[in-house]
């Protein structure tokens, strides 16, 4: 059986750093993966509301410029995107980026969820803050939970903000043995329940509002008050990684089966009102069947959902699961 990786996290795949910045009193913040020495790029976009940036240049059409300097996970919804500004004059800074013949131009694919109603929604991200995150980027073990892109996170928000549980940032790594490393980070803003998929029981959602426990999307929807509610946009974002050597189509493959991962803790996933975006880094030489690589991709993401909603704090009147834990 597969074991897992030393941190536990997407840094333990060689040539990956993370780095958060965070606002703790607006609650929103961005996420930056670096891989200074490019990584071939994949992605998967699922959901009916995605915000991102430079994913027609992740895919195997688009095949002239086939690696990415970094990926920036942000909240502040589409505001949130001038984060990758700062991550690439970060980059710029370190002569970090495609060769043009004329400048070196980082490649920066980004996504982005939307936090604009936890917290103070006129803060959002910035070039100031992704530049920030760049500079905190390291490898080694994480901090999860509320932090970075997931500080303003929340789930289950199909009853409303007032019925939520907060969601967050986590990450999870596995070793495959033969020095191959899987590894993921996710930002987990879902509009459906948090689910584990040990168990299939719900970790983290929409709140029963008649009393403790959790609602339950899925069967909510079909009511009358779940129809009513079916009007904000969120999302599930994140990366998956890999030391083991992949072509553009081999990692876009990848990173479509580190989606299932998303659908066995989310219920449900992948709606219209969810951007649920993926992108997938291959920063290594080692050959591993791409089978291998994406199904335990799924494994990773799903794993890291769990511990995203695990290790978050409660904020602006969302509270966190340990908060429900005594209650």
């Amino acid at each position: 059986m597969p074991k897992k990786a030393p941190y536990h996290a997407i840094t333990d795949v060689p040539g990956i750093e993370l780095g958060h910045a965070t606002d703790a009193d607006a609650l929103t913040g961005c996420t930056v993966v670096l891989c200074r020495q490019g990584a071939v790029v994949g992605v998967s976009v699922r959901g009916g509301g995605p915000g991102t940036r430079e994913t027609d240049l992740c895919r195997p059409a688009h095949p002239l410029v086939t690696r990415a300097h970094a990926v920036l996970l942000s909240g502040g919804s589409a505001f949130g995107l001038a984060a990758a500004d700062g991550v690439m004059r970060f980059l710029e800074e370190h002569d970090i980026g495609y060769d043009t013949g004329v400048a070196r131009v980082p490649i920066v694919p980004a996504a982005v969820i939307w936090d604009l109603g936890v917290g103070d929604g006129s803060v959002r991200p910035d070039a100031a803050m992704g530049y920030a995150a760049c500079r905190a980027a390291a490898a080694g073990p994480l901090e999860e939970g509320s932090v970075g892109a997931g500080t303003g996170a929340a789930v289950g928000w199909l009853l409303g903000k007032d019925r939520c549980t907060k969601g967050g940032l986590g990450t999870a790594g596995v070793d495959l043995g033969g020095g191959i490393v899987v590894g993921a980070v996710v930002v987990v803003n879902a509009l459906g329940d948090v689910v584990d998929p040990r168990t299939g029981q719900i970790v983290a959602g929409a709140r029963s509002p008649f009393g403790r426990g959790f609602a339950g999307s899925l069967e909510t929807m079909r009511t009358l008050l779940g129809r009513a509610a079916l009007t904000m946009t969120h999302t599930v974002i994140g990366v998956v990684a890999t030391n083991a050597a992949l072509d553009v189509p081999q990692v876009n493959f990848v990173a479509e089966m580190a989606q299932d991962g998303v659908a066995r803790a989310v219920r449900p996933a992948h709606t219209l009102l969810d951007g649920d975006t993926l992108f997938a880094l291959s920063t290594g030489k080692k050959k591993a069947d791409p089978n291998l690589v994406g199904a335990y991709a799924a494994e990773a993401v799903a794993e890291a959902i769990v511990r995203a909603v695990r290790a978050a704090r409660g904020g602006d009147g969302i509270p966190g699961v340990g908060e429900l834990a005594g209650k």
